[in-house]
């Protein structure tokens, strides 16, 4: 049996005393492997999904951040002639603008809470996760990572 751990377990009967017969019964207990494959090709393919949440969680965080001094100078009526201010509005209006009049705007003259930029925010997020959570589903697993996540559940 190649590739299959064994237990050979031997019970011995006698029967009544009157007789000398010996009854040998073995019983077998057969536990396959599993084939893991490659440690290396296995190492490599997790170290690509953990680079690639990595990148994810970057790139999240520098939308998140974009849009968080968008709320913040919108708040505070920052002036639209500071350069700083023009960058800022620039790099997050593409991630701002598909959520643009989900709900109005909180505010006066001067300063106002875009409702919607904390919407596209917290949309975002919920995808990072999402993917990430997509990822996960492929990532390789060994036996001993199984039994520790069903026991753990």
């Amino acid at each position: 049996m190649t590739g299959q751990n064994t237990d050979v377990q031997e019970v011995t009967t006698v029967s009544t005393p009157t007789t000398t017969q010996r009854v040998v019964q073995q019983t077998r207990t057969v536990k396959p492997t599993i084939a893991t494959g490659s440690p290396q090709k296995a190492y490599d393919t997790k170290k690509a999904i953990f680079r690639t949440y990595q990148i994810i969680w970057y790139i999240l965080g520098v939308v998140e951040v974009a849009l968080a001094f968008r709320v913040v100078l919108k708040l505070l009526g920052a002036s639209s002639e500071s350069a700083f201010t023009n960058f800022i509005y620039a790099v997050s209006n593409p991630f701002a603008l598909p959520f643009a009049g989900i709900l109005g705007i909180t505010g006066g003259a001067v300063s106002f809470i875009e409702w919607s930029t904390l919407i596209a925010m917290a949309v975002y997020a919920v995808v990072a996760y999402g993917i990430i959570a997509l990822f996960q589903l492929v990532k390789p697993t060994s036996p001993q990572e199984v039994d520790q996540t069903v026991d753990n559940q």
